[in-house]
C-alpha cells in the first residue's frame, strides 16, 4: 500500500477575525507532522478548486450564484456564522477540491487524509455553522457521476449532528450516511441519517467506543461500500468549546485507530477529513488531528 497522501494549501488559512473557529489549525497540523516526522513534504498535495459542474452537483444553481456575486442575504450571513468575503469563498471551494482529490487518492492509494475539510451543515441551497460548501456532499456525488464510487459510506463522528449531509443524501440508497454525535447539541433540526446515534452529554471514551464498536461494523457490511469518508471531528474532547462529551485525546486515537482498523480489515479504500475542533488551547485541537494522521500512517501507511 502506498503511504497515504496529506491534502492541503496555506490559503485554507483564512482571518476570519476573534472567531471559535480558528483557521491556523491546518498549518500548524502540518507543522507538527512534519516536525514528528510522521510525514516528510513529498506526502502533501495541493488539490485544485473544485468546478462549478462540481459543485453544482451536490448545491442549487441559485445557491451558487449567491456565493458567486456576494448576494447572499442578512439572514443567510447570519446563518453561516462566519464572515463571507473572497477569501472565505475560495477557501471552501478549494477545500471541496480538496475532499475530491482526498477521496480519489484514497480509491488509488488505499487512504489518504485533508488536513482540512468536513462541512457537513452546509445544505443543497444554503450554508450554515460554519460551512458554506458541504465538501462531502461534492466528492461523493462527482465520484458517483463519474463511475469512480458509486457506492459510499460517510461517517460522521465530529460532536455535531451532519444534517447538511443527511439532507442532501436523504433520497440516495448509494450514499449511506453514519452520524454519532452529541444529541443535546447544534443543530436543532437533526434531518436523519441512516443512521444516527444521538448521545448524552458527558459520554466518555468507554461508553462512545462500545457504541461505535456495535453499530459501524454491521453498517458496513451491509452498505458494501466502495469508499469510506469519515470525518475525524477533534470536538467529542472534552474540553471542546462547542461540544458537551467527554473524550480524552486517548479515547479520540482509541476512535480513530478502531475506524482504520476496520477499513484494512475490509480493504476498504478511507478518505479523512479533520472536520471541527474547537478546545480553547489551539495546541489539543492540532494535537487531536496530528494522532489522526499518525494512526492513519500506522495501520494504512506503507
Amino acid at each position: 500500500m502506498t503511504a497515504p497522501a496529506l491534502i492541503w494549501d496555506a490559503s485554507y488559512e483564512v482571518d476570519l477575525g476573534p472567531h471559535v473557529f480558528v483557521t491556523a489549525k491546518y498549518r500548524l497540523t502540518r507543522e507538527r507532522v512534519l516536525e514528528a516526522g510522521l510525514a516528510t513534504e513529498d506526502h502533501f498535495v495541493a488539490p485544485a478548486p473544485a468546478s462549478r459542474d462540481e459543485l453544482g452537483l451536490a448545491h442549487t444553481s441559485e445557491y451558487l450564484t449567491k456565493i458567486e456575486n456576494d448576494t447572499l442575504s442578512q439572514s443567510e450571513r447570519w446563518q453561516l456564522e462566519l464572515p463571507f468575503n473572497d477569501e472565505v469563498r475560495s477557501a471552501m471551494i478549494l477545500s471541496c477540491g480538496g475532499t475530491l482529490l482526498t477521496a480519489r487518492r484514497a480509491l488509488a492509494d488505499g487512504a489518504a487524509l485533508h488536513v482540512g475539510g468536513g462541512f457537513h451543515h452546509a445544505f443543497a441551497g444554503h450554508g450554515e455553522g460554519f460551512c458554506l460548501l458541504n465538501d462531502l456532499a461534492v466528492a461523493a456525488r462527482t465520484l458517483q457521476v463519474t463511475g469512480e464510487a458509486e457506492r459510499v459510506f460517510i461517517l460522521d463522528l465530529d460532536v455535531h449532528h451532519g444534517n447538511g449531509t443527511a439532507a442532501i443524501f436523504a433520497a440516495d440508497p448509494d450514499v449511506f450516511t453514519f452520524s454519532m454525535h452529541q444529541e443535546n447539541n447544534y443543530p436543532a433540526a437533526k434531518p436523519r441519517s441512516d443512521i444516527d446515534i444521538g448521545l448524552d452529554d458527558g459520554v466518555g471514551d468507554d461508553e462512545y467506543m462500545a457504541l461505535l464498536s456495535e453499530a459501524l461494523p454491521d453498517a458496513l457490511d451491509a452498505h458494501t461500500p466502495a469508499l469510506l469518508l469519515y470525518l475525524a471531528g477533534a470536538d467529542p474532547y472534552h474540553e471542546d468549546q462547542l461540544g458537551g462529551l467527554a473524550l480524552t485525546l486517548d479515547g479520540l486515537r482509541r476512535r480513530d485507530r478502531f475506524v482504520f482498523d476496520q477499513a484494512a480489515g475490509l480493504g476498504l479504500p478511507v478518505a479523512v477529513v479533520l472536520a471541527g475542533g474547537y478546545a480553547p488551547h489551539l495546541e489539543d485541537t492540532v494535537s487531536i488531528h496530528v494522532a489522526t494522521v499518525e494512526e492513519l500512517m500506522e495501520v494504512c501507511g506503507a
